[in-house]
């Protein structure tokens, strides 16, 4: 098989590579990237733990991130590295925090060099592509991983000097003054945030952890503020939860519990943290899903239910009134037929398919309703409360 594909001059940076060679190299991805975790469990016993262990998905994001990241740039040479600086950042953070030597963090680089480039001389010797294709691809692979161990390293040293000199400390002190509930002056802030090397943003997004499902400290990235120590662990990320982070968060191990906060301005970072925690605590209580991490962006409507138990309890007693004095069996089925007939706007055909039954029965239903209920329904507003009771109840009947 031939191709156009020609080969660039040697020594030229990856993005003097022909954009076109990116889709011959995509479709690699999958293999190699499986290739290289198996070479590494295999060549370097001491990873077995990690790639066997908890923190195995988000090693293999690192790796496909990594190698990704050097195809997307070759089809479009201006694509942004920034993320992907972020990701090699926090690897060398997390070797650092694991005690492995740096010599042995630039060994996995390298032993992913050797593997792409076996694969890559597989590939055009199969495509029959040209032999100064294969040099300029090796260049710019070099020099790619040469950058890579480059941003890794500088993420592992930062590492080891704030273990060395207590520098979680400093931005401990910061994360406590930023979730006050008394404001602090913003020279104050300004002053702590130098000496935690930290810059202050605009916004914020806090994160609450459970306390039997934190992570580990060399897992959290660089640039947030954490307290684990604490009996209600939490961090708080400079801005918004974008997508390569997210990406992580998802890969965290099962065993982590945290909720995510609303990304607010740095002086309601408190309140958001307040959210987040009860987001954790109906996650906890069965009411929400209880996935490793939860977004309140997501159960906004459920937070605002359950912002005072207490009061969502009374109104279910105001609303309700009129069905105390029958009998629990009698009273789950008005309580059904109400809520359908909130969510069809009383279409008895709709109410039928949805509550499995005749027409003619849920007519019957809703001429007990009306009985009942006389014309307390009518109202707007106390329609919407009576939602608001029947959606909470329905939540509260997750729990186990």
């Amino acid at each position: 098989m031939t191709t156009s594909l020609k080969a660039v001059d040697a020594g030229h940076p990856a993005s003097a590579l022909p954009r076109e060679f990116a889709a011959v190299m995509r479709p690699e991805l999958p293999g190699l990237i499986q290739e290289v975790i198996d070479e590494i469990r295999r060549s370097y016993p001491e990873y077995a733990e990690v790639l066997d262990g908890p923190y195995s998905r988000a090693v293999h994001l690192v790796v496909e991130h990594n190698l990704t990241s050097f195809v997307d740039q070759v089809a479009a040479p201006d694509t942004s590295t920034v993320q992907r600086d972020k990701v090699c950042r926090m690897f060398g953070r997390f070797e650092a925090y694991e005690g492995r030597s740096l010599d042995t963090m630039q060994a996995i680089f390298r032993l992913g060099t050797r593997l792409a480039l076996n694969r890559a001389k597989r590939v055009l010797r199969r495509l029959n592509l040209p032999a100064g294709l294969m040099l300029s691809f090796a260049d710019a692979l070099l020099l790619y991983v040469d950058n890579l161990i480059e941003v890794s390293r500088e993420g592992y040293l930062e590492a080891r000097a704030e273990m060395e000199q207590g520098q979680d400390i400093q931005r401990q002190r910061l994360l406590k003054h930023l979730l006050s509930d008394v404001a602090a002056p913003r020279a104050t802030l300004v002053e702590l945030a130098e000496r935690a090397r930290w810059k202050l943003p605009e916004e914020v997004t806090p994160i609450a952890f459970s306390a039997d499902g934190k992570p580990e400290r060399g897992a959290v990235s660089e640039d947030v503020l954490v307290d684990l120590s604490s009996p209600l662990p939490h961090a708080l990320i400079p801005g918004a939860v974008d997508e390569c982070r997210r990406a992580f968060m998802d890969a965290a191990p099962r065993s982590i519990r945290a909720a995510v906060g609303l990304t607010v301005p740095l002086a309601d970072a408190a309140e958001s943290l307040q959210w987040a925690r009860r987001a954790l605590s109906l996650a906890e209580a069965g009411i929400l899903d209880d996935t490793s991490y939860i977004y309140c962006e997501d159960h906004l409507v459920t937070l605002t239910l359950f912002a005072d138990p207490g009061l969502i309890s009374a109104l279910a007693r105001q609303q309700l009134a009129p069905l105390a004095g029958l009998t629990a069996n009698q009273r789950d089925r008005l309580i059904h037929t109400l809520r359908a007939w909130l969510d069809t706007r009383g279409n008895v055909l709709q109410m039928a398919e949805m509550l499995h039954l005749h027409p003619q029965t849920v007519r019957y239903r809703l001429r007990n309703l009306e009985k009942v209920f006389g014309d307390l329904l009518a109202s707007p507003d106390r329609r919407f409360a009576t939602e608001m009771v029947l959606r909470a109840l329905e939540l509260r009947s997750r729990r186990p």
